[in-house]
This record gives C-alpha cells, structure tokens and sequence, in this order.
C-alpha cells in the first residue's frame, strides 16, 4: 500500500485527534486514526503531485469538521483493494452526511444480500475512513459495530453530523 515512488505522507490535527495520511501521484491512498499504531507509515516528501493531494484532502478535511458535508466531492481517491472491496467502498460513498446504513443496506445494495460478512470485512478495511464513510455502517439492530478508529470515534463523527443520531439507534 506505501511502496509507490511518488508517497508523500502527512500529519494534520482534527477534532478526533492526529490523521496521518498517505497519498501518490494519482490521489489519495489512505488515511490513518491515531489509534491504528500497528501501521508504519514512513515520513516522506513525495512528488509534487502527490503533495498537492495532500494539501487538497487536509483542506477538505478541515472544511468537512467545519460542517460542509461535501468538502470531499473533488479529491481524487485511489484507495488500494480488491473488486469487491472497491464496490462496497464506492456505495459507501452513496451514503449521505447526517445518515446511516446497515451491513444487510449496503450488501443488498451492490446486489449481494447473503455477503453481508463479507461487507462488514469490506468496511473495516476502508483506508479511506471519513471520505469513504464507513462510520455511517452501522448493525441492522441500530447497534454500533466496529470502527478503524475506535467506537469513541465512530460515535463522535455520528453524533457530529447529526447531533440527536445515537439516541434513535
């Protein structure tokens, strides 16, 4: 996921702490919670190119912890996985800000009812969290499941775009 030539990586503070964040010459490759430590992420300057998506993704993050719901429309994502996990994260994308989806809403969604397992493996392993918001999955009986990031920070980015959320789940 980090050997491309082009890595350009970069730290910026948010409301839910320290995101590292990862880009190459064709856009944004990933970005990292700070609990997620058993990920080396090497410090790089990178190519121009890949700079500028950095700098592009760290504006549209602080426009989207401003309350723009989309500040993410423009970046150019090319998160690394495989077809499916490709198709799962793209219907995330679908999901708008302030709502939520369930495993069982999303498999059912890119025509797969009985891969809702395999969803669930799909979300967790979206290098893209907050742009691609998997935060926005949630368990069919309104529980929240796990997150990357943690539950605290699943619960934070909820109530955030949607304040009263956590208490209809």
């Amino acid at each position: 996921m980090f050997d491309d030539a082009s890595l350009a990586t970069a730290e910026m503070d948010s409301p839910i702490g320290p995101l590292r964040l990862a880009a190459i010459d064709d856009g944004l490759r990933a970005i990292l919670f700070p609990v997620q430590t058993d990920i080396v992420l090497p410090a790089v300057h990178g190519s121009r190119a890949a700079r500028a998506h950095l700098s592009a993704t760290q504006r549209a993050l602080e426009q989207y912890f401003a309350g723009q719901p989309r500040a993410f429309d423009a970046l150019t994502l090319v998160p690394a996985g495989t077809v499916f996990q490709q198709q799962v994260w793209q219907a995330l994308r679908g999901i708008p800000f302030g709502e939520t989806r369930s495993y069982r809403d999303i498999a059912e969604q890119i025509d797969n009812p009985k891969g809702v397992r395999a969803v669930g493996l799909a979300n967790g392993r979206n290098p893209l969290p907050v742009i691609v918001p998997c935060h926005r999955v949630i368990g069919s009986n309104g529980t929240l499941t796990g997150f990357a990031g943690g539950l605290p920070t699943k619960k934070w980015l909820l109530e955030f775009e949607n304040p009263g959320t956590l208490r209809l789940l």
